[in-house]
Order: structure tokens, then C-alpha cells, then sequence
């Protein structure tokens, strides 16, 4: 499997520490993760190694045998070749060497490189310190990359004004990442805001990462247990095993709610969504609305009560959270449901994307599409609105295509189309500060960061159009509204 990027995500500006913390581990810390490594991986299988170890013995000693021949051969032919030089000689000439202080006279040597003033260049440790401090200007982008023999969740820096990408740090993760979603809530007991990435992977554990701490090895906290994994034999097992908290399989899709910032809610492979809270670190409420695999889900921006969620079943289902039993709506769709993004523009729509290529656009009070639209050949496996344009749609696909699309007035317009290069899209998602700039993830190439103004049919169509920044302050907000400031 080649170096793929599963899924994306953004940090805002100003929200990550200047100078992140490193950690550093004592010897008793550090030999407590080998020995917890070691139980969850198992035991090497050595004996398989020593006996192609011993197999190949013989085998060297004939090379060996085999090379000695060679050498020998090549040593008289080189002895020809060099005899016109007499190197055998070389001893017997007369030394002719000037004094060795002479020779050295003219150098001057300076007790460090700042002190010589021919070296100009700033060292590599200058240049490191420089990219490691975060400045007021850099977004961090959240990247999860899956390799043969490793996954990694890349924090990358972007920084519009001086055009640069780079990774800042990673960290290891356990598992196939399939989902990201950053987060500021801090569930001890001080409660102060933190900079934290949630992580979704092939296990039923949710992950949470602390993004301020460097080469960090365990989460700051995680959500659910590997229990259900475990098959254990007998007759009674099932009566004795314990139940599980949380998920029983591959978590897919993971939200944040801004507004009431102690609950996270994730959807699952075991057919289930889960609203955690975070003060606890404990499953809330378990929503069991749909019958397949719930691949996609969503809070409202400005309705802390309101959730949908997408699922292989070929529905979507609108939760009220206070009683998501009583009070729920469903559609269904042509085909399983890939991506659910709220209009932050049209507070009671939302868009739909599905795998055979269409777009949905839906109104929470209505059973009738407002529009529907065929974006892509095939599933539309990522798709966002800008966070400050209104009506701009990206969309992208398995086809390898990202299109713009200008939904203005409920009125679906293709704007510009790219093949991405990219082999097969996986993930979108646009900056919260830049409202051009989207990170794609791929089946190859890695991370991709685009900056949609430059293209000239973009800047026609949506260059003079306001730009509406919505108020949703996830640090002190805990209400279900919220206000929209136009800029």
C-alpha cells in the first residue's frame, strides 16, 4: 500500500501554543510503554529467523570460498595495470615537504561560527527553532497519513503570507486513521481551553491527542475500549463478559459540538451513534436510528440540540438531542451516504453526498430535496462549504476530480474542474480562516493544499460576493444560538 491521506482537518489561527511542549520520559515511563507495546502486539516469532540463519551457512561458505578465487585473479591483473607507476617506489623518493607551520600561518580559528565573520549562513539548528515556533499566522492542518507499516496523524503548518507547508510534528498512531476532528475542551478538572485532536480509527477506541505536546506516545485521554474485540471461549462467556462502553467497531466519523463543548458524538461500523460525554469520558446516550454501517455525522453550527447523521443504510436521520427517541426525521437516498455539511449560510439546510455521484440539498423542515445535483462519475467522498463565501461548494471524488461549485440561490452551477493527480480522492476540508484555501487527501501525492482564488473563474463569479463570518466562539459560548457577523 502506498502513502495515502485518509482524512483532514484544520486549526484556526492563534489557538496553538507559541512553542509546544516536548516530552521527556523517564527510564521507568519509558520501559511501562514497551512492556504495554509488547502485550498488545505479542511476541516476535524468533525461531522462524534462526533457521534461515542456519539454512544459509552453507551457502556462505561456498560464496566465500568462491570470492577468494576472484580476488586473487583480479589482484594480478591490477598489479599489471599499476606497474608503469613504480608505485613500489614511492617510499624511496626524496621528501621535499615545507615546514608545517608555514603552511598554517595564514589560518585563523574562531571558537564558533558566529564569531568568523566570512560565515553568513545560519546553522541548521537556527532554522529548526524558527520553523518550531508557531506564529499568529500559521493554521495547523491535521493529516492522517496510513503507510504499509505505519500510520501517522501529521500536524503540518500553513502559512498563507510567506507560502509556506511544512510537517511541524507527528504522532504514531495505532491504527488506520479514518477520521479527525479537532477540539478545545479539556476535561480535567481546571477546565481550561486546550488545542487537541480527536481520532477515529479501524478500532472502537477514540483517541485524543494532545497537538501542544512534541513526540508525545500515549493520548491525552481516549473513549471506549479494545473489550470487544477479544473473543473469549466457552459456554459461558457471554454471560460473563462485561459490557462495553462505546463502540464495538471501527469509529468512521467523529463531531465536536461547539456550543455545548463537553459532548462528541461519533458514528460507528457497529451501526450505532454515540454522544460522549467528555467530563466523564463515558457513552451519554447510544442512538440505534439506523441499519448499516454510520459513516458521516454532523452537529448544527448554531443548534447545540441538533445532529445528523448518514449511514451505508441509504439514509440520513436529524436527532433532537433532548429526546432523540421522540423527535427525529429520516430521507433516503439513491445510494450510501458519504458526507453531511450544514449551510452555515441557510441554517436549516444541509447537503448530501452519496456513492453513485449526486449532491442533495435538503431542507430540516421538508421531506423534498431543495435541489438535486450529479457532481461525479463516482462516490463524492468529500465535499465542504467555504467558511466565508456563500454559496461556494467544493466537492470531491473517487473520479479524481475536485469541482467548484457556485449553489447560490438554490441553483447548482459549475464553476471550475481539476483533475487532482491525486489517484483517488478520500477527504476535503476548507480553512476556517482563508475561505479559497481547501486541504485534499488522496490515495497518493499526500497532502494537498489549494488555493481555489487563484483560479480566474473562481475570482469572476465569487471575488465581489460578501463574505459572512459566523460567530460560533467555542471558547465561552455554551448557548443553542448563535450570531452572524458580516465583514
Amino acid at each position: 500500500m502506498s502513502s495515502q491521506i485518509t482524512c483532514v482537518g484544520w486549526v484556526k489561527r492563534g489557538v496553538a501554543k507559541e512553542t509546544p511542549d516536548k516530552v521527556e520520559l523517564s527510564k521507568e515511563e519509558l520501559q511501562r510503554i514497551i512492556a504495554e507495546a509488547k502485550e498488545e502486539l505479542g511476541e516476535g516469532d524468533d525461531c522462524s529467523e534462526e533457521d534461515e540463519g542456519m539454512g544459509s551457512e552453507e551457502t556462505e561458505g561456498a560464496l566465500a570460498h568462491e570470492e577468494e578465487k576472484n580476488d586473487g585473479n583480479e589482484a594480478e591483473e591490477d598489479k599489471d595495470d599499476l606497474a608503469e607507476y613504480e608505485l613500489d617506489k614511492y617510499d624511496e623518493e626524496e621528501s621535499v615537504t615545507a615546514n608545517l607551520g608555514d603552511s598554517l600561518a595564514g589560518l585563523t580559528v574562531y571558537g564558533t561560527s558566529e564569531e568568523d565573520p566570512y560565515i553568513t549562513i545560519k546553522d541548521t539548528d537556527q532554522y529548526e527553532r524558527e520553523d518550531f515556533q508557531v506564529k499568529p499566522s500559521d493554521n495547523f492542518i491535521l493529516a492522517g497519513r496510513a503507510e504499509k507499516d505505519c500510520c501517522n496523524l501529521e500536524i503540518h503548518i500553513y502559512n498563507t503570507e510567506e507560502s509556506s507547508l511544512y510537517v511541524h510534528h507527528d504522532i504514531l498512531l495505532p491504527a488506520y486513521p479514518l477520521c479527525v476532528e479537532w477540539l478545545n475542551f479539556d476535561p480535567s478538572p481546571e477546565e481550561t481551553t486546550a488545542n487537541y485532536a480527536a481520532v477515529g480509527n479501524m478500532t472502537p477506541v477514540i483517541d485524543v491527542w494532545d497537538l501542544d505536546v512534541v513526540d508525545c506516545l500515549e493520548p491525552a485521554f481516549s473513549l471506549g475500549s479494545k473489550k470487544a474485540k477479544k473473543k473469549k471461549k466457552g459456554k459461558k462467556a457471554a454471560a460473563a463478559a462485561e459490557p462495553v462502553e462505546g463502540h464495538t467497531d471501527a469509529v468512521l466519523d467523529i463531531s465536536w459540538n461547539k456550543l455545548v463543548r463537553n459532548v462528541l458524538a461519533s458514528g460507528s461500523a457497529d451501526e450505532t451513534v454515540i454522544l460522549w460525554d467528555l467530563t466523564q469520558g463515558k457513552p451519554a446516550t447510544t442512538l440505534k436510528k439506523h441499519t448499516d454501517k454510520v459513516q458521516t455525522l454532523k452537529f448544527h453550527p448554531f443548534e447545540a440540540q441538533t445532529l445528523i447523521s448518514g449511514s451505508y443504510d441509504r439514509s440520513a436521520v436529524l436527532y433532537d438531542c433532548r429526546s432523540p427517541d421522540d423527535s427525529h426525521r429520516v430521507w433516503r437516498f439513491s445510494g450510501q451516504v458519504e458526507r453531511l455539511v450544514w449551510d452555515h449560510f441557510s441554517p436549516f439546510n444541509f447537503l448530501a453526498s452519496t456513492e453513485d455521484g449526486f449532491v442533495y440539498c435538503l431542507d430540516a423542515r421538508s421531506d423534498k430535496p431543495v435541489f438535486t445535483l450529479r457532481a461525479h462519475d463516482a462516490e463524492v467522498s468529500g465535499m465542504d462549504l467555504s467558511s466565508q463565501v456563500k454559496g461556494f461548494l467544493v466537492t470531491s471524488s473517487a473520479d479524481k476530480h475536485v469541482k467548484i461549485w457556485d449553489i447560490l440561490g438554490n441553483k447548482p452551477t459549475l464553476v471550475h474542474s481539476r483533475d487532482m493527480k491525486m489517484g483517488v480522492l478520500f477527504c476535503a476540508a476548507c480553512c476556517p480562516d482563508l475561505p479559497f484555501v481547501y486541504a485534499f487527501g488522496g490515495q497518493k501525492d499526500g497532502l494537498r493544499v489549494w488555493d481555489m482564488s487563484d483560479v480566474a473563474s473562481v475570482t469572476e463569479v465569487f471575488g465581489n460576493r460578501e463574505r459572512l463570518v459566523a460567530n460560533t466562539s467555542s471558547v465561552a459560548s455554551s448557548s443553542s444560538t448563535a450570531e452572524m457577523d458580516m465583514s
